[in-house]
């Protein structure tokens, strides 16, 4: 398992996460910058582990299929409450959202299809932009489908999201409207 999770790092659901096989792969902290300042992103990454075996037992192909990441952008100092976080909000989207896309490249996903922009309400009432991504993994028969969301929260951003089979290679079933349905659960419950 990676490092402890950093202290400004968002809060996810841990214990349904590793009741439902998913594994903490990954924690970041680091500084960006912004059009609107510096800020640090602290960043956590699991991977369904379930998943992976299945995949690996029956094709020998042993990879991440399934991913979820949150994060946190905290900017220091603080955003003037003239620009505040809405001032700075598409900044940070497209950042985030071409920071994603390069990391769905990295993940092997090509012929990325960005689909139009959603709003959806989260656990803290709060409302977030969601950008549906759908793409092909290069070098086997599988089709994915990815989510980045991003909204604000005390001053604060908040991205979430992550990727999931829609069809899996050889005869292995994928179920794309469950793991839509948990990712999206996932994402709501960021805080």
């Amino acid at each position: 398992m990676p490092d402890e999770v950093p202290p400004d790092a968002p809060t996810v659901p841990e214990e349904r996460l590793r009741g439902e096989g998913w594994e903490r792969t990954e924690t970041t902290t680091r500084k960006r910058r912004f059009g609107a300042g510096a800020a640090t992103e602290s960043t956590v990454v699991y991977a369904d582990e379930r998943l992976r075996e299945a995949v690996a037992a029956a094709t020998g192909d042993d990879r991440t299929w399934r991913f979820f990441f949150a994060s946190s952008l905290v900017f220091d100092p603080p955003l003037p409450p003239v620009t505040g976080t809405s001032g700075a909000f598409p900044t940070v989207a497209r950042e985030a959202r071409n920071a994603f896309e390069s990391d769905l490249k990295r993940r092997g996903i090509r012929d990325l299809d960005r689909r139009r922009r959603e709003r959806v309400r989260v656990d803290s009432g709060d409302r977030a932009s969601l950008y549906p991504y759908r793409g092909r993994l290069a070098d086997v028969d599988a089709d994915v489908a990815a989510w980045l969301a991003v909204r604000t929260t005390d001053r604060e951003f908040r991205l979430a999201g992550g990727g999931y089979p829609e069809r899996l290679p050889g005869d292995v079933d994928a179920n794309p409207t469950e793991y839509r349905e948990t990712l999206l659960d996932l994402v709501r419950a960021v805080r």
